[in-house]
């Protein structure tokens, strides 16, 4: 993968992460693109809802979009690594916005027929260029610091978490003044418009530099197990998707249950908002202890906080613990992407976090059709423990090896 050359801050701030050269005009033309994420999927359910008049059917394409999309990422991501982003991610994201310019002219359509849609939603969803994977792995190519490199990975997973906020509202303008299929074509645009801007920026099509030491988590990967510190951060991430995905069915569910459905969205704002301001205080912390151990301690807090809040009295005590479990949301998933970059060397990287972005977005999948199964049947305050434990589980069983493992390399007195 193409970078600029190696770059060390005094600074370690996140104005320090924008002052890096080249790093705004790559950041901002990946978030253009990536805002496509933000908008699609709402722009689809919206406008196969009324091409069609069955939600059966909405339901369906979607599930198709989003099972390709989450199985495909380390695939498409393992073509940045082999061919570069600029032969690998133009033709995804040409190929990508042809697709959903085309399902926008099939669902404004209603004689479409529905196998058409799922087939078109099949293949639009295969081909997403991994923008977000890419760019952290420019950030590790050029950030030599990996305080600097902290920082950089909350300021992008922040960002991220904004994204899916700002998505829906630019959705929800554009069905207001246009149409739903309008939707999918602004995403088709911002797409390649980002790709492009991102292709054709100096820390791309630059210089080759990259980090000539090894972390010493990645030094210790080479001598003991290899893909030990990925298949950590892939599994620890699977289990807060899977909390989030839980928590999000089950808020609904214990609204109903208190007659106040006005706290829903309530909580996912303050969840949203407790994810972003933990991911700023995160990066702005000096940390010492080794990433591994951070995330497995921040993925037990947030565990800890869902099993508690089942046993809130009231919906809108069930949102200051939402909030609260959002401060380790947005650490936790950074943490999880270092630990990835730390773990496989500068060929891999872009692969090893779509690694750890697809178990985030399968256990999240799983997690929501897990406990919709499980409301109903168990009391609501077990169904939160019970969600709580694809986190607790994992982490605790690391921080378990991590002890042991200090332990025996201690010196003897």
């Amino acid at each position: 993968m193409s970078v600029t050359s190696p770059v060390r801050s005094p600074a370690p701030t996140y104005a320090a992460v924008l002052r890096t050269p080249h790093a705004r005009r790559a950041f901002g033309a990946a978030l253009l693109g990536r805002l496509s994420n933000g908008v699609t999927p709402l722009s689809l359910i919206l406008s196969v809802r009324a091409g069609t008049g069955s939600y059966a059917v909405a339901g369906t394409v979607m599930a198709v979009f989003g099972l390709t999309g989450v199985l495909l990422s380390p695939a498409r991501a393992a073509l940045v690594d082999r061919f570069g982003p600029r032969r690998a991610l133009v033709p995804l994201a040409a190929g990508s916005a042809l697709l959903l310019v085309a399902l926008a002219v099939a669902t404004a359509r209603t004689a479409t027929p529905p196998a058409v849609l799922v087939v078109l939603a099949a293949a639009a969803g295969a081909l997403p260029p991994p923008l977000g994977p890419v760019t952290r792995a420019l950030f590790s190519g050029m950030l030599t610091d990996r305080d600097l490199l902290r920082r950089a990975y909350s300021l992008d997973t922040v960002a991220e978490e904004l994204l899916f906020v700002t998505g829906p509202l630019l959705v929800g303008l554009l069905v207001r003044y246009a149409s739903a299929p309008t939707g999918l074509a602004v995403s088709a645009a911002l797409v390649l418009t980002g790709t492009l801007g991102l292709v054709t920026s100096p820390v791309v099509r630059g210089g080759t530099g990259e980090r000539k030491t090894g972390t010493p988590e990645r030094a210790a990967d080479r001598r003991g197990v290899p893909g030990a510190g990925l298949l950590r951060a892939a599994a620890l991430a699977a289990g807060v998707g899977m909390c989030l995905g839980a928590v999000e069915l089950l808020v609904i569910a214990f609204a109903d249950a208190h007659h106040r459905p006005g706290a829903v969205p309530w909580a996912a704002a303050a969840l949203s908002a407790g994810s972003a301001v933990g991911g700023l205080l995160y990066g702005a912390v000096p940390w010492r202890v080794p990433t591994a151990v951070r995330l497995s301690a921040l993925a037990l807090g947030l565990g800890a906080v869902l099993a508690v809040a089942g046993l809130s009295p009231h919906p809108y005590a069930l949102v200051g613990w939402v909030a609260l479990g959002g401060l380790f949301v947005a650490p936790a998933i950074t943490s999880a992407y270092l630990l990835a970059d730390e773990s496989v060397e500068e060929g891999q990287r872009t692969r090893a976090g779509a690694w750890v972005n697809t178990a985030f977005n399968a256990g999240t999948t799983a997690a929501t059709a897990g406990a919709g199964l499980l409301v109903g049947r168990l009391p609501l305050p077990l169904c939160f423990a019970l969600a709580a434990l694809p986190a607790v589980l994992p982490a605790v069983g690391t921080l378990g090896g991590a002890f042991r493992i200090r332990r025996a390399v201690e010196p003897v007195e």
